[in-house]
C-alpha cells in the first residue's frame, strides 16, 4: 500500500448517481498516480465521511494524508467544516502528515478548463 494518500473530499446528496463525477476523477486519479493512494469522502448525505476515509488510509498504512476539497465555491463548508474535521483527524492520527490543499474552485487551471466546457458549449 502506498505511504500517501489523496482524499477527495466533496459535499455529498442525497442521489447517488451525484457522486459519478467523483468516482470518475478518483479513478483517473489512481491511473495518473498509483503510487498514491485515492479515496473519496463526503460531507454529508453519502459515506465514507472524511475521518473515517483518513482512517482507512492510515489504517493502510499511509503516513502522509492530503485532503482535497473538491467545492467550486470556498463558503462556509471549507472555511469552518473543513479545519474543523481535519483538526480532528489530526488529533486522532498523531503521528501522519495531514494536509489540506485549496479547493479546486480557486485554481485558475480548474477555471479556465471549466471556461473552455463553456466556450465549446456556446460554440456547438
Amino acid at each position: 500500500m502506498p505511504d500517501r494518500g489523496v482524499i477527495l473530499f466533496a459535499h455529498g446528496a442525497r442521489d447517488p448517481r451525484w457522486s459519478e463525477p467523483f468516482e470518475r476523477l478518483a479513478g483517473r486519479l489512481s491511473q495518473l498516480a498509483p503510487d498514491v493512494a485515492i479515496s473519496l469522502a463526503f460531507l454529508e448525505f453519502m459515506t465514507p465521511n472524511l475521518a473515517d476515509a483518513a482512517r482507512a488510509l492510515v489504517e493502510d498504512g499511509c503516513r502522509t494524508v492530503t485532503i482535497v476539497p473538491v467545492f467550486l465555491g470556498v463558503g462556509g463548508h471549507v472555511r469552518r467544516d473543513v479545519p474543523a474535521l481535519v483538526e480532528r483527524i489530526a488529533a486522532e492520527h498523531p503521528r501522519v502528515d495531514v494536509r489540506v490543499a485549496g479547493s479546486v474552485g480557486d485554481d485558475d487551471v480548474v477555471l479556465d478548463a471549466i471556461a473552455g466546457v463553456c466556450l465549446s458549449a456556446a460554440r456547438a
